[in-house]
């Protein structure tokens, strides 16, 4: 039984390292091309958008009476109409997108700043001011590049982000293999 299981594990561990390269490769080749890797997560988040107006239309029938019915057809409606918009107009899916990140990462680095500022006894604080600094200074470079930098800031930080999940599961992969 404990040899069964044991090639279990392998075998796990081995689909896992697979699976680690194949994440880091797609991560280089995201960075490599991030306008692609832009306009394909875009597409996906407008897929996703009109996938959810249509569970909206179809669930519309259990709105709790017709003010509930009539909300839910549109919020549906609009749903759809905004996944529609964006598949046909990728680009501008793409600056909207850039834009919710830099916005994201503004705050971001608001909250990093105000957790500092309470955290005034405890050490390592000083971490939590350098993650705002550098969030801050990433949110001021999208934002004064925008919208050129739309061709580039998503599919970068989707390249990175599956890079370096690559790697971490990679590193714990092989740390199971010893």
């Amino acid at each position: 039984m404990a040899n069964e299981m044991t090639g279990h594990v392998r075998a796990a561990t081995a689909w896992s390292i697979v699976l680690s390269v194949l994440m880091i490769a797609a991560g280089v080749l995201a960075i490599g091309l991030p306008l692609m890797t832009g306009i394909a997560v875009g597409a996906l988040i407008a897929w996703l958008l009109l996938f959810s107006g249509a569970l909206h239309l179809a669930f519309s029938w259990r709105g709790h009476g017709a003010a509930g019915v009539v909300w839910e057809i549109l919020v549906g409606l609009a749903y759809g109409a905004i996944g529609f918009y964006l598949i046909a107009h990728p680009l501008v899916e793409l600056a909207s997108l850039t834009l919710a990140v830099a916005i994201y990462l503004f705050v971001e680095a608001i909250l990093e700043f105000v957790l500092w500022s309470r955290l005034r006894t405890s050490s390592g604080r000083g971490w939590l001011l350098i993650d705002g600094i550098i969030t801050l200074v990433l949110a001021v470079m999208i934002w004064s590049t925008w919208p050129s930098s739309a061709t580039w800031v998503l599919g970068t930080l989707v390249g990175i982000s599956m890079f370096f999940s690559g790697i971490s599961r990679l590193a714990s992969s092989l740390s199971r293999v010893r």
